[in-house]
């Protein structure tokens, strides 16, 4: 079965409105991400959502070491322009990035204006997993007390992202999705502390 571009699309937004709203909750994309044959240089996850964001209007830069198999791919089939990591609407951070690309990209990315913090980037991460990783503690709205996230990247960004986000409403939203087709959303609202051992 293939992808529905309407239907399908719909149903992960409103599962990723849903993940951006109730921060550290998993969300499950494997109905949808199941229907795309993998993709050489991306997760079926990350390419559902780059289907979802992308168009004529938006621009995208891919950080992988496979990137311009990707860039040519997105760009052939959601027809959006890639741009340099500062103008980019969308980063795409895939697994194969090198170590320090995902915290370099944070620094450089636009945050938005005060008068228009939603000209701001979106990355979207690829983690080994959603599991397992260092344990964060979130706080923030959306979040009743505290909770969880745990995702696998291999790279430091989060005192990087805090940085980027100190200035509220700019920042910078991050989702995340891993090999299994599960997406955890950290909007800029959400504080992020390394859990004490």
């Amino acid at each position: 079965m293939k992808l529905d571009m309407v239907h399908d699309i719909q149903t992960v937004y409103r599962k990723v409105i849903d993940s951006m709203s109730r921060p550290g909750t998993i969300t499950e994309l494997s109905e949808e991400a199941g229907k795309l044959e993998r993709e050489g240089s991306m997760m079926p996850s990350t390419l559902v959502l780059a289907k979802m964001v992308l168009d004529t209007e938006v621009t995208f830069k891919v950080i992988s070491e496979r990137e311009a198999e990707a860039v040519h791919m997105l760009g052939q089939t959601t027809y959006a322009k890639e741009a340099d990591v500062s103008d980019a609407d969308y980063i795409f951070v895939l697994r194969d990035a090198a170590p320090g690309e995902l915290q370099r990209a944070l620094e450089k990315a636009k945050i938005g204006e005060l008068g228009d913090p939603h000209f701001s980037a979106t990355f979207i991460i690829e983690a080994a997993s959603l599991t397992g990783g260092e344990k964060l503690r979130l706080t923030g709205p959306g979040i009743q007390s505290h909770a969880q996230a745990e995702p696998q990247t291999g790279d430091n960004w989060i005192d990087m992202r805090a940085e980027r986000n100190a200035e509220f409403p700019l920042g910078l939203d991050l989702i995340f999705v891993d090999a299994d087709h599960r997406l955890l959303a950290l909007p800029r609202t959400t504080q992020i502390a390394r859990e004490e051992i």
